[in-house]
């Protein structure tokens, strides 16, 4: 009887364990991967509900003011750093009549036309202009001169600068910077 239980529980165990290995394969290549689903399908559903919370708040009045208000404070906002396409040609004016007031001398200003891997190359609304200015000035000269041109609006970003110290003893230095500005898109159409 000792050897019919032995044969017995040894087909049992192969049954078993050849099961367990089947279940485990399933389990692997077949639930493993509706995990993945299970959870992405979650994900996507937490977000559209979101999108429905948005959209059912957005219909009420008080939440339509509230969003208007804040379109249009970002619109002004805008304005405090990005220039009309129409109005871009008078910068170059402006930053002149800036360096006049300051009193720097030997001042020029030239347009970089070097733009195909600017950042903004694929940006639909808003274009970058750059420019380089070169002149001569004193420390204090060239600080107020970049305090008033970071300080305008809308913003002149100061992409970079370099000063080259004069051989002869002369308080003034040769500047050279290159700035930037962006600029809305003239909308064709």
């Amino acid at each position: 009887m000792d050897t019919v239980c032995k044969k017995y529980f040894t087909k049992t165990a192969l049954i078993w364990a050849a099961c367990f290995v089947l279940f485990f394969l399933v389990h692997i290549f077949v639930m493993a991967p509706q995990k993945k689903n299970k959870e992405e399908i979650g994900r996507q559903f937490i977000e559209k509900k979101r999108m429905y919370e948005f959209a059912i708040k957005a219909t009420q009045e008080g939440t339509r003011e509230k969003l208007n208000r804040q379109i249009e404070e970002l619109r002004s906002k805008l304005g405090d750093f990005v220039i009309n396409y129409e109005d871009s040609a008078n910068m170059t004016l402006d930053i002149r009549q800036i360096a006049t007031e300051k009193q720097i001398a030997s001042f020029t200003i030239k347009n970089q036309t070097n733009q195909a891997n600017s950042p903004l190359a694929k940006c639909r609304f808003i274009d970058e202009s750059r420019f380089n200015i070169s002149f001569n000035a004193g420390f204090n000269q060239f600080a107020t001169f970049l305090n008033t041109l970071e300080r305008r609006q809308p913003v002149v970003f100061v992409d970079k600068f370099k000063i080259t110290r004069n051989d002869d003893n002369s308080q003034e230095h040769r500047v050279n910077m290159s700035l930037a500005f962006f600029v809305k898109k003239k909308l064709s159409g």
